[in-house]
């Protein structure tokens, strides 16, 4: 079995490499896709791929902003998000950790919300709050709390929907981010159905009648069992997930599901790639994939500096 700190090490490249691989083949439908064993940082010749003039194995705005959010954390040893909101607005007006410095994808709604905190709008006040601002941008940012978190349960939810309102403050993107947390908790944790756990948690902490427990039984629906879609609604994105890690029992098989998915295949993949990457260990991502990954130098020291903190 992988030790923590291998778990810890996977989640963080399990994230990054999903979202490398998911990179060329974004904004493709499922049956436009090559097969899956065909699904490398290299498209197969002919295929037509998304970003084009982006190397292979380069992690996108997802990757970015999560290296973003595991700065800050250990910047502050909190949830800063003043100090989150300049990352993100460095990352998008700079390349901030982005490989090579290089911006090639801002979602909409992200866009939005850094230009408003840009203003001078306060980071909790940014993000957007309509019910059809409801992309996956935070839930693809957030797994480092909860590789970084020491804290208690509730906690750990407070502190994901805290991060979700820089750039997306509708409730149920913030109680997805908060599930998906959990998620990880109890998959770094060993659990023998950490989703399940997850949600066991979720609901003991958010009772019924809780503004957030309404959200989760109303519109996130975390046991329904149609099949997740891979689009960039943060409700699909982390059903999508949850169904990749189901039915594979590999690391290379989630993020492949995930990808094979089609549309927003970085953020699927790297979503589903995280939890993949804590429950089989860094060891267990294929080492083609960690010695092709771009920008390493950018994520070992704060890797060092994570799993230093957890020893002390």
């Amino acid at each position: 079995m992988p030790t923590r700190e291998e778990r810890i090490a996977g989640g963080l490249y399990g994230l990054l490499i999903g979202d490398a691989l998911g990179v060329p083949y974004e904004f493709h439908p499922p049956q436009q896709l090559p097969p899956r064993a065909q699904l490398e940082f290299e498209p197969p010749p002919g295929f037509h791929r998304a970003h084009g003039s982006v190397p292979p194995g380069t992690w996108s705005d997802d990757g970015a902003h999560a290296l973003c959010l595991l700065a800050s954390l250990l910047h502050a040893d909190a949830l800063d998000p003043e100090d989150l909101g300049r990352r993100l607005w460095n990352w998008y007006e700079l390349g901030y950790l982005a490989v090579n410095n290089r911006v090639f994808d801002v979602g909409i709604q992200t866009r939005a919300a850094l230009e408003t905190f840009r203003s001078g709008v306060s980071a909790l006040q940014s993000g957007p709050r309509g019910e059809r601002e409801n992309g996956n941008g935070s839930l693809m940012r957030v797994l480092p709390l909860a590789l970084w978190h020491t804290g208690s349960d509730a906690e750990l939810a407070s502190a994901a929907m805290t991060q979700s309102l820089v750039t997306h403050g509708h409730l149920r993107s913030q109680v997805c981010c908060a599930l998906y947390c959990l998620w990880a908790r109890r998959t770094l944790e060993g659990a023998a159905d950490p989703w399940a756990e997850a949600l066991a948690t979720f609901h003991r902490l958010y009772p019924e009648g809780h503004a957030a427990r309404t959200e989760l039984e109303l519109h996130v629906r975390p046991n329904t069992p149609e099949p997740g879609r891979g689009s960039g609604y943060v409700v699909d994105c982390l059903l999508s997930a949850r169904d990749c890690v189901r039915a594979e029992a590999t690391y290379e098989g989630v993020v492949k599901a995930s990808v094979a998915l089609g549309h927003d295949t970085d953020t699927t993949a790297a979503v589903a790639g995280g939890i993949a990457g804590i429950r089989e260990g860094l060891q267990a991502i294929p080492e083609r994939w960690r010695k092709a990954l771009r920008g390493q130098e950018l994520v070992e020291p704060m890797l060092h500096n994570l799993l230093s903190r957890g020893r002390g």
